[in-house]
């Protein structure tokens, strides 16, 4: 019934950012439930049963998946295993929300995209800045005229904390493994200017990893790593603006977010709250030519979907808007953003701008 809740199966119940980011938005919207949690294990899986107060328990994605009960599948769990669990649910016929990056490459996202349309099937992948209400007003200010005819765009986004991990967490340091600094921490970030301002149609780029070791704290031991910790682009936009972003993890200190555009007729930036969910950091600011400085603007609460509850647990405000729009889609067919259509865009400019890097020479984006 459409007013139902949507009755979710949680693949990754006992991982990360899972019970961090979706738990408190998927049992607070009154649009979704979780209905059924999914572990590698009997055991791991009644446990999250028993901590959510969830009935059904499952060590095996293929046996939830013969639930009829549940209506949609959320991925939730490291990149390798994107695609294998991503599969089997929209095999299953179940509607999928799956984390990004959607597969370890751009293979395995393509794959996905066409299982998911031959099925007819909705599609979530996990680049929630799509949904902040801050983004989306950035992205309303520059279509509306705001700034004119945008000239220039520069973008930054400083992390810290590459020198030492657990490791449990070093395995991010294969990058074919999918899971790093270029796909994750640029991947967002890239993404999120393209919503504001436009894809990108040619890029050149470098991308380095400047930290080839890290030191693991608990064996203490060295591992060699291959990831990227470094991402340098400059481009030019489908409207014609040139792009310059830079995103980097460095050991101390980082300088945080600032996203800057520039156009004839104003300039428009929104500084800090680069961190996923972290809508409370992200200030717009903005000066028409006439303005004598920057000003202060604020994001109509019109672009706030989800209750309060959801806003005040930082890393679920952003997730829980996407889950109010993907629930909407699953009961009325609407069409929804981003999907895994667009997850595959988004795979095809990262490697763009890996060749790029490789080859020393200006790349197409592949659109």
């Amino acid at each position: 019934m459409a007013s139902s809740r949507l009755r979710v199966g949680f693949i990754g119940a006992n991982g990360r950012w899972g019970p961090r980011a979706h738990v408190p938005a998927l049992t607070k919207l009154p649009e979704t439930e979780i209905y059924a949690v999914c572990t590698a294990h009997a055991d791991t899986a009644q446990a999250a049963a028993d901590k959510y107060g969830v009935k059904h328990a499952y060590s095996d994605v293929k046996t939830m998946g013969a639930n009829p009960q549940v209506e949609a599948a959320l991925v939730a769990v490291r990149v390798p295993a994107h695609y294998a669990l991503s599969k089997d649910s929209l095999e299953a016929g179940k509607h999928v929300y799956c984390e990004w990056p959607l597969g370890k490459d751009t293979k395995e996202a393509e794959e996905l995209a066409a299982l998911a349309r031959t099925k007819k099937l909705r599609t979530m992948v996990g680049l929630q800045r799509r949904a902040s209400p801050a983004f989306l007003y950035l992205r309303e200010l520059v279509k509306d005229g705001y700034v004119g005819q945008v000239l220039s765009v520069n973008m930054s986004l400083m992390g810290g904390g590459v020198l030492t991990r657990t490791s449990d967490r070093t395995w991010q340091r294969d990058k074919t493994l999918g899971a790093n600094t270029l796909t994750i921490t640029f991947g967002h970030a890239i993404d999120a200017l393209c919503m504001v301002v436009g894809e990108l149609t040619e890029v050149s780029a470098v991308v380095a990893t400047q930290v080839p070791q890290w030191f693991e704290t608990d064996t203490k031991k060295y591992v060699d790593v291959t990831s990227p910790d470094n991402i340098m682009i400059q481009g030019r936009l489908e409207s014609g603006a040139v792009v310059s972003a830079n995103v980097g993890v460095h050991p101390y200190h980082g300088s945080g977010h600032r996203l800057e555009i520039y156009g004839k007729g104003g300039t428009l930036a929104m500084i800090g709250g680069g961190e996923a969910g972290d809508e409370s950091n992200r200030k717009i600011v903005g000066g028409q030519k006439d303005d004598k400085a920057l000003q202060p603007l604020a994001v109509p609460e019109r672009l706030k979907w989800v209750p309060e509850d959801v806003r005040n647990t930082p890393a679920s405000y952003d997730v829980g808007q996407m889950w109010v729009k993907f629930a909407e889609a699953i009961r009325t067919g609407a069409g929804v953003e981003p999907d895994f259509d667009h997850a595959v865009r988004r795979h095809r400019l990262l490697d763009a701008i890996v060749r790029a890097s490789e080859t020393g020479q200006r790349q197409k984006v592949v659109l």
